[in-house]
């Protein structure tokens, strides 16, 4: 393997998630199917998945790093809405989770899923993850945000996120939102895949283009 795309997730499992959970789950299993596809289309690239469910009473690695050729779909009962929404936690969760491993050649996407806004982070502020999202788009990292029952545009931006997509909270809006996902996720590893031959400084500078730019969710029907 030349280089390592990671796959950070960070789903969503407070208690207004349950209305959604069989399609929550269709969905992002769905999404892992698009990630092996891509592996088998782009070997040079290793695809690695960490999930990170999150709602107040429990943030955790649903899958750590680990290769798209070892994850398993998710079952029903590894995913069980319930309590608030602590965002801000989750989301430096992640960042911590990965962020050690990742290299100079390596490929970040971080998709943050969320049916509601924070309110319950005790670790991290608003101006904390903004700051340090701020400094992994300099690296590279592609930050995308998707909400529903909020202007997810006005919240991603206060966290410096350019990339965000609203959904409706019912079965039509929550398929509709993973296929546009998957569709904007297959344009990402076909174009981090063309960045292998530029050589290792041309490459970063690519990344850290596509990391700034606001075009992720654009012409996913094109």
């Amino acid at each position: 393997m030349e280089t390592k795309v990671f796959n950070l997730i960070i789903l969503d499992e407070s208690g207004s998630m349950s209305c959604i959970k069989r399609q929550a789950l269709n969905g992002l299993n769905e999404t892992l199917q698009t990630i092996r596809k891509a592996q088998e289309k782009y070997p040079e690239q290793e695809q690695l998945i960490s999930i990170v469910p999150f709602e107040s009473f429990n943030i955790r690695l649903l899958r750590d790093k680990v290769s798209i050729k070892d994850v398993e779909d998710l079952k029903e009962n590894e995913y069980n809405p319930g309590g608030s929404t602590p965002l801000y936690d989750a989301i430096g969760f992640g960042i911590s989770s990965i962020r050690k491993e990742v290299t100079d050649n390596d490929s970040v996407l971080v998709t943050i899923i969320t049916d509601g806004e924070e309110n319950s982070s005790r670790e991290y502020s608003g101006k904390a993850i903004a700051a340090s999202i701020d400094e992994l788009k300099q690296k590279g990292w592609l930050f995308t945000y998707i909400g529903a029952n909020q202007d997810a545009v006005r919240v991603a931006k206060a966290m410096n996120i350019c990339n965000a997509l609203n959904f409706e909270q019912d079965e039509e809006g929550t398929k509709e939102m993973f296929r546009r996902e998957r569709k904007s996720r297959e344009r990402f590893f076909e174009k981090t895949a063309s960045f292998l031959g530029l050589g290792k400084a041309f490459a970063m500078e690519a990344r850290k283009e596509m990391a700034c730019e606001d075009s992720y969710f654009e012409d996913t029907d094109k």
